[in-house]
């Protein structure tokens, strides 16, 4: 593999072929394709955000192996899914804080898709302990929170997403400033891009650049779950 990363130059490819044909025999027949196409450009390119995220976040772990590293497995897991379709169709780096277990950690995170390429950093569907520390720090630092949420370099390439409850959770203010803030079960933000982006060799730098913006949202929510930003 080469050291350097050149863009991800056939990814999108694969990928639509994939969902075209995703099926195992298929897959087999090309896995050389999948290998050069899109392992080898991910991990090169997880390699080279290392050194930028140990600058700006020191705590978030960029790990380049096919398994137990930062690429998500291409494999679904059908086991309670209608879907039996056996690979997914995107490719998905997760940069988690380095006392995360799983994608439910903090982290950062590269979709790609063909039509559909986001960067996004936070928490995606936190455990109740974590959920709880983030509610409870907002309900004690609303200041706090509305300064890292609205922050102007995190507002200028990301918007908060993710799923709400229907109704305020029991024990928290149903008049707080922020109560619709309260009532969220992802504290993740996302940010697109183009299809375009990924290709270039200077994709790592934006892709940090944009990483470094959301740090007033990550430091708030580390804060939340107890861990060091």
């Amino acid at each position: 593999m080469a050291n350097g990363f050149i863009g991800f130059k056939h990814t999108l490819a694969f990928m639509t072929q994939l969902a075209r044909n995703n099926d195992r025999d298929w897959f087999a027949d090309h896995k050389d394709r999948y290998e050069s196409d899109v392992m080898e450009p991910a991990l090169q390119f997880i390699t080279a955000i290392n050194p930028q995220l140990a600058r700006f976040a020191p705590e978030f772990e960029a790990i380049p192996k096919k398994i137990g590293g930062s690429v998500m497995r291409v494999y679904r897991d059908t086991r309670f899914s209608r879907d039996k379709s056996p690979y997914k169709t995107n490719l998905g780096i997760q940069f988690r804080h380095s006392l995360g277990k799983d994608v439910h950690a903090p982290g950062y995170y590269l979709h790609i898709e063909p039509g559909d390429v986001f960067i996004a950093a936070g928490l995606w569907r936190p455990e109740r302990a974590a959920l709880a520390g983030i509610r409870d720090l907002i309900v004690k630092k609303p200041l706090e929170w509305k300064r890292a949420r609205d922050a102007s370099s995190f507002r200028r390439h990301f918007e908060l997403a993710g799923d709400s409850l229907m109704r305020v959770p029991r024990g928290y203010p149903k008049a707080h400033p922020h109560v619709e803030d309260l009532m969220r079960k992802d504290y993740i933000a996302s940010c697109a891009l183009s299809d375009g982006a990924i290709q270039s060799a200077t994709f790592v730098k934006e892709v940090a650049r944009r990483f470094e913006s959301a740090s007033p949202l990550m430091t708030f929510l580390c804060k939340g779950v107890g861990v060091p930003f």
